[in-house]
């Protein structure tokens, strides 16, 4: 056996036999895929198994997910830390090799995938983050940042929307160092795609402005081969290389079916296919100098070693975009960054200006984006609406990266996913944003964005009746709640503008992502000493409280307004009240239990004030407690007659606190 046929007969062994071991899995695209990985691997990427996150690696990504154990033995044959005895433990409990790749479960996999087309869509944000950062910080002489992403793909990825969204994107700009190699075999789980799957995708992608490189034969290395330096060779266009291949490859009776695409083999096929291909007929032995064939243990060695030097002149050239480099390619923020963020909230505090959260994340924005060359926004075609443009904004356009603001055009879904994407390459802290009622669009990409505990950030505008006159279909009611059950997904709704600033400050953490939904409409500074600004960061908190209060009202976003002003009348009939805030019920409930005692009493009865769904906020008052919420869909009227018409009111909050004090 030649180099190429070790490697692609050693990947379609461990394919067949991880599934087999396993008694799950796709064993039929890895083994279709085998040729056009081996040859990627072996004679095109670099990467280095020793540190799996140096950066300046090309970015390799499996958007078809499904196909994980192809992944898997590129990573093991490579040199990568995985073991023959993780693949072994092939989709087992806290295995490193889980059913579809997870980025912090197994060294080498740069995101998560297996929802299908969100992967091609991570691979823009990847090569968009490469083209901007290269604009940033490459000098002459000094191309610091100068690699490749590739991304491997299937029919069922580019049936999904998102692949429609994310590649118009792509090609528009003019993404020249993304190379798509897609796995046109024809076959789904229904069968042969043909009845479902008719277009041209030569032509579409031609139409998105791509290079498209068609007819490869995806078994042969050699065409394998050229196709992919042809794609390296057009630095103005992303390419798309069309492979065609047969599923299950190799498999005497299986192959080309969908017999072959979710199940093990069976033991018989799988010794019949090793036979024919001349594999060692033993579960999970493998040829005998595949290892060696394989292995970029010390070419990526090498690489890195070269970059390094490369680096360490271009840091004695230019120390100070190195060191602003290294800081915002480690995730680090800067030191004075909260002394910053602190003096702001004072001014805010002491201005007392009524003002949209919108308007007031915008603010936040103009005084963060001075301080943090990482961030990059972006907007689904909706910027002036959003807020999202800051005074420190300046667009990408196609061909000319050096901007730090896309206008993602309306492609909420693809917006999400390529966010994901720029903050997984590192150097970036995305955000994005669109009307809160068109979470629903992109709702998959933020929960893989909480699954794989990345910070970006959705500024989500124009939240529940506040709209108004656009009326129920544009109006989110539900959304609040229903993106609260992501887990790890911190919701924040601030009630005026220091509450947004403190939820932006949230957002820039280390580990999860943020949702803030913010007011179109605006809303009176809360008033609040010095002393309570470092517990809003606590989720919830008291504004102000009586002593022996007897009941307290709590509410987020809007309503806090309203709880406010409920409060007064109260006090006037001389109950005495706790008013809360509620900016991010998810970070209040990680809260200790003795917080959240101290801010909602157990004993007292509470009164819940949202103008969206309000199971979650029962849960949290109890039985002995009572909610205001908007469980219907709303109409379209002026923003006041709304919050009139549904209880939202003085009145309604004060009669509904007497029911419970009585």
């Amino acid at each position: 056996m030649n180099q190429h046929e070790l490697m692609a007969g050693a990947i379609r062994a461990l394919s067949m036999d991880a599934v087999q071991a396993a008694n799950s899995g796709h064993p039929g695209a890895p083994m279709g895929m085998a040729d056009m990985a081996s040859v990627l691997w072996q004679k095109h990427i670099t990467l280095n198994p020793a540190n799996p996150k140096w950066d300046n690696r090309d970015r390799f990504v499996l958007s078809n997910g499904h196909a994980s154990m192809l992944q898997y033995s590129l990573l093991h044959l490579s040199g990568f830390d995985l073991s023959l005895d993780d693949l072994k433990a092939f989709r087992q409990m806290h295995s490193k090799t889980p059913g579809h790749p997870e980025v912090h479960e197994t060294p080498g996999v740069e995101t998560t995938t297996g929802p299908l087309g969100q992967g091609i869509a991570n691979a823009v944000g990847f090569a968009l983050a490469e083209a901007h950062l290269a604009a940033q910080y490459n000098r002459e002489g000094y191309s610091i940042v100068d690699h490749h992403t590739y991304c491997l793909l299937g029919d069922g990825c580019l049936m999904e929307g998102i692949s429609h969204e994310a590649c118009s994107l792509a090609g528009t700009l003019g993404l020249g160092k993304l190379i798509a190699l897609y796995d046109a075999n024809g076959i789904s789980i229904d069968g042969e795609v043909a009845p479902w799957f008719g277009e041209d995708v030569a032509k579409r992608f031609e139409a998105y402005g791509w290079q498209v490189i068609s007819d490869v034969d995806g078994h042969d290395p050699q065409a394998i081969d050229a196709a992919i330096n042809q794609a390296k060779a057009n630095t103005d266009q992303p390419s798309l290389i069309i492979c065609h291949t047969v599923i299950g490859y190799g498999s005497p009776n299986l192959a080309g079916s969908e017999k072959s695409h979710g199940a093990p083999l069976g033991e018989e096929e799988i010794g019949l296919v090793k036979d024919i291909m001349g594999l060692p007929n033993k579960a999970f032995a493998l040829p005998e100098g595949v290892y060696e064939a394989a292995s970029l243990k010390d070419q990526g060695a090498a690489a890195e070693k070269n970059w390094q030097q490369l680096f360490d002149d271009y840091a004695a050239a230019h120390p100070a975009l190195a060191a602003q480099y290294q800081r915002v390619m480690s995730g680090e923020l800067p030191e004075q960054l909260d002394d910053v963020v602190a003096k702001s909230l004072q001014d805010l505090q002491d201005g007392g200006d009524k003002v949209a959260t919108r308007k007031a994340s915008e603010q936040a924005l103009n005084l963060l984006a001075g301080h943090l060359p990482e961030l990059f926004g972006g907007s689904a075609d909706l910027s002036g609406s959003n807020n999202t443009w800051s005074k420190h904004s300046t667009s990408i356009k196609p061909h000319d990266f050096a901007g730090n603001y896309v206008h993602y055009g309306v492609r909420e879904f693809a917006m999400a996913a390529i966010m994901n994407g720029l903050y997984l390459h590192g150097g970036i802290r995305p955000y994005g944003g669109t009307f809160l009622v068109f979470s629903d669009y992109m709702r998959n990409a933020m929960r893989l964005s909480a699954l794989m505990k990345l910070p970006v950030t959705y500024v989500l505008t124009h939240d529940s009746i506040g709209l108004g006159e656009d009326g129920p279909t544009h109006q989110p009611v539900e959304h609040v709640s229903s993106l609260r059950l992501i887990p790890n997904l911190d919701v924040w709704r601030p009630c005026d503008g220091v509450e947004t600033l403190v939820a932006w400050r949230a957002a820039l953490n280390p580990s999860s992502p943020t949702a803030l939904a913010l007011s179109r409409q605006g809303l009176p500074m809360q008033a609040r000493t010095s002393e309570q600004f470092d517990s809003i960061y606590n989720g919830a908190y008291v504004l102000s409280a009586d002593d022996a209060p007897e009941i307290v009202l709590l509410a987020s976003g809007s309503e806090v307004e309203l709880v406010v002003q409920a409060a007064k009348t109260l006090r006037e009939q001389s109950r005495r009240v706790q008013v809360v805030s509620v900016p991010c019920y998810d970070v209040f409930m990680r809260q200790s239990a003795d917080y959240r005692e101290s801010v909602v009493p157990a004993h007292i009865p509470a009164l819940a004030v949202e103008a969206g769904s309000g199971a979650l906020w029962r849960a949290l008052v109890g039985t002995q407690g009572d909610v205001i919420s908007m469980d219907e869909f709303g109409a379209s009227a002026p923003a006041g007659e709304l919050f009139a018409h549904y209880g939202f009111d003085v009145e309604t909050v004060v009669q509904r606190a007497d029911g419970l004090l009585k």
